[in-house]
């Protein structure tokens, strides 16, 4: 095999693995509907990246070339010709557990907080000098990259729930940090939402750390199971005495199993890189890293790209952008901006992702959004697919109570920041509200 070749080359999950087999010596190259700062980043590490659907740009060589393709993307000629012409055509979460299979895996699944988890797992091995390869949902603030390649055979990956795509990986230690209903398109209801954790959680095989509080029993897993929890004494590992700094990072002591960690300083702020940190560093003292280069390798990470990621924080205002689309996640991070920026006026603007998810999850979102003082709302972004008659944005606004709520197209949305006072902003979402982080960023910078 000679050449790789992507469709949904774009993707955070897909743009890993395009690199690891560039890295490897394969010729790369692949189809994405729209350019992104992703898409660009590829084609200037030597990648190939196409924006039509266009058979003829598949490399030729059938026996040569493995094709992997996203899930996301259904309907496609480049994918109708690979299947018909009998390429080797496999789904990406089938090679990431062929590059994770014969290395000691260790997976982050969860329907929230496996990136900054599984990115800051992979953080704590490169700075304590144990090393590991990394395959992450999100751009690591401190590497500049969603792929980490190192000689140790330990891979760091996230397990994504999405389309049943964990259940390629086979860890030997795993975190569960979540189980809520997401993805109802893929699975109907939360009992298969949990049925396929608990699948997942039998194919560990040395540990599974789950959030206190989930229902993943010892009956799940043959792996030997533990618990983590921000503040919960009663779970293997906890933070003790969590505050924070005028600066919103959180200091802490640890509690595991071998003791107690004290002093720990969180390098990325607000609460929730807490908890995430306690689940982290749950993986790194169950492999045997020592305690003391965990502790150091938390207070330098950085954090992730549309984590809580702070692009504008100057005297009389501030904008802060978050990946945010589930509406747990959103209370998580509303709650985490109130520690940080504590008693300012907070505006949020947040995109919806998908229809199905918007219809499922309208009133939790508008119980979520109704923690901010004034909402900008706008048009579902749709994905992967088509409307549903009588879903729309209004029915999450129809049930918001902050103080101030607006629903405008997304084309007006700049001349609208333009007239608008500012203490602190949020941008939430995870459609393509990321091309307006910039210009935000600029014209909240030149109002100083």
């Amino acid at each position: 095999m000679r050449n790789v070749y992507f469709i949904g080359i774009g993707g955070i999950g897909m743009s890993a693995l395009a690199r690891y087999f560039k890295f490897k010596g394969y010729e790369v190259s692949g189809y994405d509907k729209t350019p992104s700062e992703l898409t660009a980043a590829l084609e200037q590490e030597g990648i190939g990246v196409h924006y039509e659907d266009r058979p003829d740009l598949i490399p030729a060589d059938v026996e040569e070339t493995l094709v992997i393709y996203t899930p996301a993307i259904h309907e496609l000629a480049e994918l109708d010709c690979v299947r018909e012409k009998g390429y080797r055509v496999i789904k990406r979460s089938l090679a990431l557990g062929e590059v994770a299979r014969g290395q000691r895996c260790l997976a982050v699944a969860g329907t929230h907080g496996k990136t900054t988890t599984s990115t800051l797992t992979a953080h704590i091995f490169t700075e304590s000098g144990e090393g590991c390869s990394a395959f992450l949902g999100g751009i690591s603030r401190n590497y500049g990259t969603n792929l980490l390649m190192s000689e140790t055979p330990v891979v760091v990956a996230e397990a994504d729930e999405f389309d049943r795509s964990f259940h390629q990986l086979f860890p030997e230690i795993a975190v569960i940090t979540a189980i809520d209903a997401d993805h109802l398109d893929i699975y109907g209801d939360y009992a298969h939402v949990l049925e396929a954790f608990k699948v997942f959680a039998s194919q560990v095989s040395g540990t599974v750390i789950a959030k206190k509080g989930i229902d993943i029993t010892p009956t799940d897993t043959p792996a030997n199971l533990l618990t983590y929890h921000y503040t919960d004494p009663t779970a293997d590992f906890y933070a003790e005495n969590p505050h924070p700094d005028a600066f919103g990072h959180f200091h802490f002591d640890l509690h595991y199993p071998g003791g107690v960690l004290r002093g720990i300083r969180v390098g990325a702020p607000g609460w929730v890189n807490a908890e995430n940190s306690v689940a982290a560093a749950a993986i790194a003292l169950t492999y045997g890293l020592e305690p003391e280069a965990v502790k150091k390798a938390i207070g330098t990470f950085e954090g992730v790209k549309r984590r809580l990621e702070v692009h504008v924080n100057q005297p009389g205002v501030a904008y802060v952008d978050d990946y945010a689309h589930h509406p747990a996640e959103l209370a998580a991070a509303i709650a985490s901006l109130r520690d940080i920026f504590p008693g300012r006026k907070l505006t949020a603007i947040f995109q919806p992702h998908l229809y199905t998810r918007t219809r499922d999850f309208a009133p939790d979102f508008a119980k979520a959004l109704s923690a901010v003082d004034k909402l900008i709302l706008l048009p579902i972004y749709p994905a992967r697919e088509e409307p549903i008659p009588g879903v729309t944005s209004e029915i999450i606004l129809e049930g918001v109570t902050a103080p101030e709520r607006v629903l405008i197209p997304k084309e007006e949305l700049m001349d609208y920041l333009a007239q608008e006072p500012v203490d602190v902003l949020a941008t939430f979402g995870a459609g393509n509200i990321d091309r307006f982080i910039e210009p935000i960023a600029q014209m909240l910078r030149n109002r100083v």
